[in-house]
């Protein structure tokens, strides 16, 4: 398997080369991570005692502020609340204008998701084999629909005791596709608006929605598929900010602890090269318009 981890050696979050922008940017739209080794974010005095998963309120797993600049999930008083929105903020505005920067077409259509901290380990928790992010997978959401829209997210690695947070990265999103597309259940339109009628769904489930849930099932439940087939284990280290789509890249998280995550959405028409997105590489698979 290629190697699906593009390492890019910037000193700085305010300064990209811009002769090599085209080749990452072709990376990144073919479901490459694009990884920053010495990209990191720091907390600043008084935000360290933030590293401890203390701070999060009872029966959450990641502190967030949304886009409106509500905070959640923060337990303690004032000055921590305070201490947590100054921290994740700054971070928000690290990772937009790396964003900014390193895909200046997208800016005009990117619409911001909460910015989140996670201080909680990865090993040990308890899930479903379909909520475990321990196995490969690509992000698909069973209650949100989005017609192709992308899942772009930038990550950075905060952990103070120098653990790295452990990735799996699998082969590229069209190899999945040909793997587990036969394997797929059809497609129901009276299922789809009877899942939205009861609520279980926010709008109706597209068929391309409905593909992506069984490529992410499909990944999930094979052991097989999670144990032979092509991968590579990518430690990023503290100090480390890395870049995907997380709806193409095949990925799992195996380990870490204390991370901070910017998620945005993008049209798949906004795309430097829409074909290449997960909805392009469908509707050309299967032979049809899926949305």
């Amino acid at each position: 398997m290629e190697a699906q981890v593009v390492t890019i050696e910037q000193q700085e979050w305010q300064a990209l080369a811009p002769a090599s922008q085209e080749g990452w940017i072709e990376a990144l739209e073919a479901g490459k991570v694009l990884l920053f080794p010495f990209l990191g974010f720091t907390p600043e005095q008084g935000e360290q005692r933030l590293l401890d998963p203390a701070v999060l309120a009872k029966g959450v797993r990641n502190i967030s502020l949304d886009a409106k600049g509500k905070l959640k999930g923060v337990e303690g008083a004032d000055d921590v609340q305070q201490a947590a929105n100054a921290m994740i903020g700054r971070f928000r505005a690290q990772a937009m204008g790396l964003i900014d920067r390193l895909l200046p077409a997208y800016g005009p259509a990117l619409r911001m998701a909460p910015t989140s901290f996670r201080p909680m380990q990865v090993e040990g928790r308890a899930q479903s084999w379909r909520a475990d992010d321990r196995r490969l997978h690509v992000d698909a959401f069973p209650s949100r629909p989005n017609y192709g829209e992308r899942i772009l997210r930038v990550f950075t690695n905060l952990n103070p005791q120098g653990a790295p947070r452990v990735w799996r990265v699998g082969e590229p999103f069209e190899d999945v596709a040909r793997r587990f597309l036969p394997r797929s259940k059809p497609y129901s339109a009276w299922q789809a608006r009877l899942l939205h009628r009861l609520h279980v769904t926010k709008s109706l489930r597209s068929e391309y929605d409905h593909l992506m849930l069984q490529l992410h099932d499909g990944m999930k439940s094979d052991l097989d598929y999670q144990r032979d087939s092509p991968q590579e284990t990518v430690p990023f280290a503290p100090g480390t900010t890395w870049v995907c789509f997380s709806d193409q890249t095949s990925h799992a998280v195996m380990s870490g602890q204390f991370m901070m995550e910017q998620t945005l959405h993008l049209p798949v028409a906004s795309q430097y090269n829409p074909d290449s997105s997960p909805l392009g590489i469908l509707s050309r698979l299967t032979g049809r318009k899926l949305i």
